[in-house]
């Protein structure tokens, strides 16, 4: 039952603001909109600061670093952490079922155990019971009620500084408060989270949050924080070994390296985990950054990554919390990330902790701002453009064959804010022209509440929580009530809105050749038919941009790859045998066109199949001939032969 905020709580808010008391909710209803309260967000926070002499800008600032100040709902994040001071109550998030075999080479298919159960983190990051017991509010309260759950927040922050015993009342002071709060267990994380508390404070930031409301925090350029009260939490610090990698991550960064298992699984040295050695980029270019959820927790993937029989691992792993990042694999070889052999061989893999869809619905600033930190670092190491034609999800990454397409992943999913995540990524918010013949879709992810089903993987199509989603819906016609787009590859029928069905889905930073526009509608060329979504004039969900296309070249039909192997012609000389070039069972056809990404496309295969070398040509590089254009054609990229179509400017 809901509790409203207690007492001491809204007499802090009358003394601070001037406003009347709390008004308490009906019992068994949600939790009251601020407006209802008699205050709105901002006053939430320095009515809390006030009552638990935290400064202000040091309390703003932890909250955005968790959750832009937003409530969610009352929904989890992919932490277990709840409201905008993310108090964790991470044993009520559901882990999730096992992955599947990301290896993706279609030579040599494996049998992917269950995963393990997996670790719900260190109790210390169970924040919920300790900010209830501080505050008399129930956990449950907490979870729902914003200004309860800032109010615990502030009560954390300052029993923190009580504990450490530290003295002063400007926002310098409370640096060993902050980065206890991230809840990190080791040096690293903990910096690395206030450290970036810190940089808020000096620069602002102001936006307007779920409520409606907008919050500002002032910037304070000058702010010195006390580093050295850091040393007063005891962590854990990063133990050196001289036979690990040391991490490939910005300088700046207090990233470890915890190594992937490369072993044998069997007498055949054909059956190992989980990655390939390569030499990468000098024989295999580096191209991509696939962006991924790991669909379980920080810990347990560090675990999971770690067994050889899984057969699957990803080059970077984050943890949710505080955003720290762990590398696994050393990006000179191939990671078993993508289920495209292709892709895998040409790009990094980033997996963050976290669920696409299964007990949880966002993702923490920490985590959003040092994964777009550490993309920085990887694009301009191996000079890869800040677009989402280089930067990928999973859920964009093609299959390789046909009978391959409906087995693919849709990870991070729905709920990744790829708009916040991408401005991060450059630095600034993306420039949109008003004119051109290219449709980039940027839907407002807070309000773009896309209807979502199945989330609770009952198949009864239940709807999941409203929430800010990424995406468009792809119809027939120019109107609601036609059917959604189909996807033969995926499915038989159109397309529907259950949360793996990504069939029509057009995502935030895609673009697409423009097919039309009536009304408040615009159509898109998309996986070979024209795909309506809504755009109104006022409240617009995509934007202009110029470009090119490509189109067929007269009287020819383009098939669609997955994969850019070499022709047969190139195997000549080695003992590699001849990769199959086949098609994914799309087409292009006249009058057709699709936003041409990579032209610069390798046509390449890495051949690897045994883990030492044994087999002769074992760990050779084919590099082929033919040219091919990558393109945006559905919710996925895919490849065409360069000979088959015509580029245009748009």
């Amino acid at each position: 039952m809901h509790r409203p905020p207690s007492r001491r709580l809204a007499a802090a808010i009358v003394a601070s603001a001037g406003l009347v008391a709390l008004v308490p909710a009906a019992a068994g209803t949600a939790a009251p909109a601020p407006a209802a309260t008699g205050a709105d967000r901002q006053q939430q926070f320095a009515a809390a600061a006030a009552h638990h002499h935290v400064p202000l800008s040091v309390l703003l600032g932890v909250s955005y670093l968790e959750s832009r100040w937003d409530a969610h709902a009352g929904q989890p994040s992919s932490a277990g952490g709840y409201g905008p001071m993310h108090l964790t109550d991470v044993a009520r998030v559901a882990a999730p079922a096992a992955r599947g075999d990301a290896r993706g080479d279609d030579a040599r298919p494996m049998t992917t155990p269950a995963r393990p159960a997996q670790s719900t983190g260190d109790p210390a990051l169970h924040t919920m019971d300790a900010a209830a017991a501080l505050t008399g509010d129930s956990p449950a309260t907490l979870r729902t009620d914003p200004a309860a759950n800032i109010d615990a927040g502030a009560a954390l922050l300052a029993d923190y500084q009580r504990q450490l015993g530290a003295t002063g009342s400007d926002a310098a002071d409370w640096y060993g408060a902050v980065a206890r709060y991230s809840g990190a267990t080791d040096v690293a994380g903990a910096r690395e989270f206030a450290d970036e508390v810190y940089q808020v404070i000096r620069t602002g930031e102001a936006r307007r949050t779920d409520s409606g409301d907008t919050v500002r925090l002032a910037a304070q350029p000058s702010v010195a924080p006390k580093t050295g009260q850091l040393s007063a939490l005891h962590l854990a610090k990063a133990e050196s070994d001289a036979d690990t990698p040391k991490p490939e991550c910005p300088a700046s960064m207090g990233c470890d390296f915890v190594p992937a298992a490369y072993a044998q699984n069997s007498a055949d040295k054909g059956d190992y985990g989980n990655y390939d050695l390569a030499e990468r980029p000098s024989k295999l270019k580096i191209q991509y950054l696939v962006i991924h959820d790991n669909e379980g927790y920080y810990n347990g993937t560090l675990s999971w990554f770690q067994n050889p029989a899984a057969y699957a691992a990803a080059h970077y792993e984050l943890r949710s919390s505080d955003g720290h990042v762990t590398q696994m694999i050393q990006n000179t070889n191939v990671a078993w990330q993508a289920g495209n052999w292709y892709i895998n061989a040409h790009s990094i893999g980033i997996e963050h902790e976290g669920f696409a869809a299964t007990g949880a619905t966002w993702y923490t600033e920490a985590m959003y701002r040092q994964s777009a930190k550490l993309v920085r670092y990887l694009a301009a190491k191996y000079r890869i453009p800040l677009d989402r034609q280089h930067i990928i999800g999973h859920d964009n990454v093609p299959a390789t064959t046909a009978a391959g397409i409906r087995n693919m992943h849709w990870d991070p999913g729905p709920y990744w804010d790829w708009n916040h995540y991408m401005n991060l990524v450059r630095g600034h918010a993306q420039r949109h022209s008003h004119t051109g013949g290219l449709v980039t879709i940027s839907p407002d992810f807070a309000t773009n509440q896309q209807p979502v089903t199945g989330c609770d993987k009952s198949g009864s199509g239940t709807p999941c929580d409203a929430q800010g989603t990424n995406f468009v819906y792809l119809h027939t016609q120019p109107s609601a009530d036609s059917p959604l787009v189909s996807d033969p590859g995926l499915h038989a029928g159109p397309g529907t809105t259950d949360i793996a069905d990504w069939a029509a889905r057009a995502v935030d930073g895609q673009q697409f050749a423009l097919a039309g526009r009536s009304g408040g509608w615009t159509a898109i060329w998309y996986a070979g038919v024209k795909g309506w979504f809504l755009d109104p004039h006022r409240s617009p969900t995509a934007t202009a941009a110029h470009g090119f296309v490509v189109t067929p070249k007269r009287g020819a039909t383009v098939p669609i790859y997955g994969r850019a192997y070499p022709e047969a012609s190139a195997y000549d000389g080695t003992p590699v045998p001849v990769q199959s070039v086949v098609d994914l069972g799309y087409t292009m056809t006249a009058g057709q066109r699709y936003p041409l990404g990579l032209t610069d496309v390798v046509t390449d295969y890495y051949y690897a199949p045994t883990i030492d070398s044994s087999l002769p040509g074992d760990h050779t590089v084919v590099v082929g001939h033919d040219r091919y254009y990558e393109i945006q054609f559905g919710h996925r990229i895919g490849f065409v032969r360069a000979d088959a179509v015509t580029i245009r400017p748009v």
